[in-house]
């Protein structure tokens, strides 16, 4: 790419801004070769430009924010932080969260935001059909009213020296030549706060944690027509903390499953056992619907049901959300249950062939044939031939083992 908001880290490579990621590679080699602490003590911050400037355009999505936008882009999407501060006000001028004090804001004066509460809600399928109106109870932190957030009284919050106020620490570590890896880890001295307060001036109520925990109950409301992994947002309700703009409660409806109907869309399915004789002949009965009601399912005589065989209710589905007065449809899959063995004597099977159609011309048959019976078959039980193997073996150990006529063992 050319045409770039910014070329400063390209330069700092002293690449073109066009330059493949193995171009990147080789010229950070090289400069962190002659830039590195450890053989050019006079360096200065020149490896730590490099090591940024190099973070930055091996990162896709990083590099295609700053070729767009150029600094603005690469704060607004929180590169550097974690003690690369100082490197970005050194190549670009000021810092990103040091613009503000250390408040958390970015330089157009907006707080940072912080992280959505996620939490999943169980709900069953009535509740979806009908909607529903609960209240859930939840924990969060809240800025302490005794201190208002400060940790202490004014003047308390003293800046780590450990961490220079960053709440991490950088460590570089070489692992060969021209090869070095730079780490970081939060400040055990102030907890990644980037701030201390002494014991004696800390607030007694949230012990210097600026923060209590407060118990939330909010109402919420399950609309009808809402599906499994729909989310339901309560703005700003989630965890406080000094500085930073609290995030989002966000609930994930889960839907627990059904014993009789299953959902796709706006459409309901299920499935119903009837006998042959209903299968043939006709039949009604009734079913309870997710809201109570008692429907009666009518199938008139004459029309057959064959096993399998799918049948709609339309308008008794799903409400559609927002729009509960539609409805999708129900679908109903019906399972034919045939009658046991020696259900009925030979003269009523005579008498019931004579109602049904016409069987089919018997084949012609010629020539030699060998008549065979159908047998009940379990699946668990099949041998795959085996009957047949087990009768070969058999001989051959009522003769010893011995093989029969040029049939010889290899030995190794």
């Amino acid at each position: 790419m050319s045409n770039v908001a910014d070329t400063k880290l390209y330069d700092i490579l002293g690449v073109s801004p066009s330059a493949s990621e193995n171009e990147l590679k080789k010229a950070y080699r090289k400069l962190a070769k002659e830039y590195h602490p450890d053989k050019n003590p006079n360096a200065g911050d020149k490896f730590k430009e490099i090591s940024f400037a190099y973070e930055v355009l091996t990162n896709p999505e990083k590099r295609d924010m700053y070729d767009r936008y150029g600094e603005q882009g690469l704060r607004e999407g929180g590169c550097g932080g974690g003690g690369m501060d100082d490197i970005f006000s050194h190549i670009f001028g000021g810092g990103l969260f040091g613009f503000m004090g250390g408040q958390g804001r970015s330089r157009n004066g907006g707080r940072r935001r912080g992280e959505d509460m996620v939490h999943p809600l169980k709900v069953s399928l009535e509740d979806l059909y009908n909607g529903k109106t609960t209240k859930l109870q939840l924990s969060k932190n809240v800025l302490c009213s005794t201190c208002n957030g400060q940790g202490g009284k004014s003047g308390a919050v003293q800046k780590c020296t450990a961490c220079r106020g960053r709440g991490m620490r950088i460590m570089i570590r070489q692992l060969g030549p021209g090869m070095v890896q730079q780490m970081q880890s939060v400040c055990t001295d102030c907890n990644g706060e980037g701030e201390v307060i002494s014991e004696k001036d800390r607030c007694k109520k949230c012990e210097g944690k600026k923060v209590i925990k407060e118990v939330k109950i909010l109402e919420v409301h399950v609309d009808k027509g809402m599906k499994h992994g729909q989310k339901i947002t309560f703005g700003g309700e989630a965890d406080q903390s000094p500085g930073v703009e609290p995030g989002d409660i966000v609930l994930v409806l889960q839907e627990k499953e059904h014993e009789t109907y299953r959902r796709e869309g706006n459409d309901l399915h299920m499935t119903h056992k009837i006998g042959l004789v209903e299968a043939l002949c006709g039949f009604h009965f009734t079913l309870k619907h997710l809201d109570g009601r008692q429907i009666v399912v009518k199938y008139p005589a004459g029309k057959i049901i064959e096993p399998g065989s799918v049948r709609v209710v339309r308008g008794e589905g799903m409400p559609q959300y927002r729009n509960p007065f539609e409805k999708g449809d129900l679908f109903i899959k019906f399972d034919v249950q045939f009658p046991d063995n020696n259900w009925l004597s030979p003269e009523k099977l005579k008498e019931l062939e004579d109602l049904l159609p016409t069987r089919a011309d018997a084949p012609v048959i010629s020539g030699d044939v060998e008549e065979v019976d159908l047998q009940e078959f379990d699946m668990s039980q099949s041998s795959s031939g085996g009957h047949r193997r087990e009768a070969y073996n058999d001989s051959s150990d009522e003769e010893g083992g011995h093989h029969g006529p040029g049939v010889q063992c290899a030995h190794q």
